[in-house]
């Protein structure tokens, strides 16, 4: 434990609350994995964007802006009803920052009354106790924070010194489970940062992950053995997370190509706050369809698609929603021609739609 630092603990009741809402989780879980067994057909996990707004600007961060407002309330609803129908298992918030929107809660709720699981990527800084509380009364499940050091630099403001009394308020009072991802790779000054993240996320009583960050066209850089030890060291201290049951972290940790048949487009989707559907968030522009206009048909094609970029992903999320489909259905098709804009009366042609190839980003979903 870092010297200065405390174990907090949480109340019986908060504890009794926490279990009951573990198992139901899980017991929910349990039937998605069933579920996608059986059936090809529906969404798995849909990262959906409710504001591309964040508090924060770390440099190597690709998925902000300083200026846009909150989707709709009503808007987000419609949203989530359309994956509902799809047959959607999960549904992530992401950013931006969502706990900027300020009628998360009921977005959260509403994923719930869907009977979709409901989670959360933030980067804590609005966290407190109210706002704990109001997450658990809106029925969140699972949360997760990425830290990127021990102390705050020029690059990114989430460290374990300025967040460690958010995380021993979410230690004493979140009934939803919580997950601290550290990070490795270039850029990362200090790579035994990582292993002091997980260690004081284990010693809360959270489950402890470690993203890759990737190179500029969004592809994996092999880490340098020291830091493929601390890799090892934290992903044993991570055993209790669902990541210890795939080889895809430990393949791009070695810059080794992975073997799989990524579903994006169809077993998983990337909602932006326009509401158009994205491979991921590293891959935006395609198929760029409005999730409204998105159909069965389309998200047939999808799943047949050989994705150009699955070798060297680093998409954590997305490879592990790929394992219940790597052992079938073969892809074979190529990605669609994307199909110009309408002819405007201008001066000046419009740009033709292609394929954003997002740089800089991590591996940690």
């Amino acid at each position: 434990m870092a010297e200065g630092t405390k174990v907090v603990r949480a109340s019986v009741k908060t504890r009794l609350r926490r279990g009951l809402r573990f198992l139901r989780t899980r017991v929910r879980e349990l039937r998605m994995i069933g579920k996608a067994l059986a059936s090809t057909k529906h969404p798995i996990l849909v990262h959906i964007i409710p504001m591309r707004q964040c508090n924060l600007a770390c440099t190597y961060c690709n998925e902000f802006d300083d200026f846009s407002k909150p989707v709709p309330l009503d808007e987000m609803k419609k949203r989530l009803d359309v994956l509902a129908d799809m047959g959607t298992s999960i549904i992530t918030i992401s950013g931006g920052e969502p706990v900027m929107h300020p009628e998360l809660d009921e977005v959260i709720a509403h994923i719930r009354r869907r009977g979709m699981i409901a989670g959360l990527i933030t980067n804590g800084f609005y966290l407190n106790r109210e706002r704990i509380e109001r997450l658990n009364d809106a029925g969140l499940e699972h949360l997760q924070i990425s830290i990127d050091n021990v102390v705050p630099d020029d690059v990114s403001k989430k460290s374990l010194k300025t967040l460690d009394g958010r995380l021993e308020m979410l230690s004493q009072w979140a009934v939803f489970q919580v997950n601290i991802n550290s990070v490795l790779g270039s850029g990362v000054k200090d790579p035994e940062d990582a292993l002091k993240i997980a260690q004081r996320a284990v010693e809360l009583g959270f489950t402890s992950t470690v993203g890759i960050i990737h190179d500029n066209n969004g592809q994996l850089k092999p880490l340098g053995p020291h830091e493929q030890d601390i890799f090892e060291e934290v992903m044993e201290l991570g055993k209790r997370s669902f990541s210890r049951f795939n080889e895809f972290q430990h393949n791009v940790a070695r810059g080794k190509e992975h073997e799989w048949r990524c579903r994006s487009g169809s077993r998983y989707l990337y909602i932006c706050e326009d509401g158009l559907v994205h491979w991921c968030s590293q891959q935006r522009g395609y198929p760029g369809i409005p999730l409204a206009e998105y159909t069965p048909e389309m998200r047939h094609r999808e799943y047949f698609t050989e994705k150009f970029c699955a070798a060297r992903c680093t998409v954590s999320c997305v490879q592990q929603v790929g394992i219940l489909d790597n052992w079938r259905g073969p892809q074979n098709l190529k990605p669609m021609q994307m199909e110009p804009p309408a002819p405007q009366p201008q001066l000046v042609p419009a740009p033709q739609p292609q394929l954003v190839q997002i740089g800089q980003g991590r591996g940690d979903s």
